[in-house]
């Protein structure tokens, strides 16, 4: 088992990754996980947490690394490499998903039908490795951007939920990151040398999601704390808890 905790982790992420679990209940024991890994600094700290946590917690769990491969020259070696150091079970889930998205589909907002191919694939392979469970690596940016995303272009108040039941394939989806930064996570890569796979995405950098995260960056100028205030609103009215109870179809 190559690797190793140290003692700072634990104030650092550690402690408020488990506060959202224990919180959540995303994580019994026994559960066989799936943990989306695309290459990018999210998620593969993400991968180093369970990690962590299956190692150096009381949490009784057993996780498997699932990349997807979009059909885009991308190669996930490095993924392979720190996953067969450190023991955990790796697969390579080959799609043509890029071709069909932006070579056949061709549509104007790309990103909506990607999303929903990817979460289709992923839950798929995660069905035939025997999981009963799918980690990604949303964090509290994301979960304030995709809120703000909602308002500002469809009069919603909505965001995504800590813990997803999915009623149809029978998975459970849990986002253990909620109470991270992105600039954490950031940091945890840059620190422990986590393997970063560039984004080979003919979109990346020009979404809806940039720009609302640009919003939010100017906001944090004057309001360095806005990601946890808003945390801390949507938890006291409950929201998130009681959206958690809601199976999706």
């Amino acid at each position: 088992m190559k690797g190793h905790i140290k003692r700072t982790y634990g104030k650092w992420f550690l402690t408020k990754v488990k506060r959202a679990i224990y919180r959540y209940s995303m994580v019994t024991t026994g559960d066989k996980i799936a943990v989306g890994v695309s290459g990018g600094k999210d998620s593969s700290a993400l991968l180093y947490i369970m990690w962590l946590l299956k190692n150096y917690s009381p949490l009784s769990f057993d996780f498997h690394a699932i990349f997807l491969d979009l059909g885009w020259p991308v190669d996930p070696a490095p993924l392979a490499s720190f996953c067969r150091e450190r023991g955990i079970p790796f697969h390579v889930e080959r799609t043509e998903i890029g071709a069909i998205v932006f070579e056949h589909r061709r549509e104007e907002n790309p990103c909506a039908l990607c999303a929903h191919l990817r979460r289709g694939a992923l839950n798929e392979a995660a069905r035939h490795l025997g999981c009963n469970k799918v980690a990604l690596g949303h964090h509290l940016d994301d979960l304030l951007e995709t809120f703000l995303l909602n308002w500002l272009y469809t009069g919603r108040l909505a965001t995504f939920t800590p813990v997803t039941h999915l009623a149809r394939s029978g998975l459970v989806l849990i986002r253990p990151l909620i109470y991270l930064p992105e600039a954490t996570l950031a940091a945890i890569a840059r620190v422990e040398n986590l393997p970063v796979i560039e984004n080979p995405c003919p979109a990346s950098g020009k979404t809806k999601r940039e720009e609302i995260r640009a919003l939010v960056e100017l906001i944090a100028q004057t309001y360095p704390d806005v990601r946890e205030k808003f945390l801390t609103a949507i938890e006291k009215a409950r929201w998130l808890e009681q959206a958690s109870h809601t199976r999706q179809q």
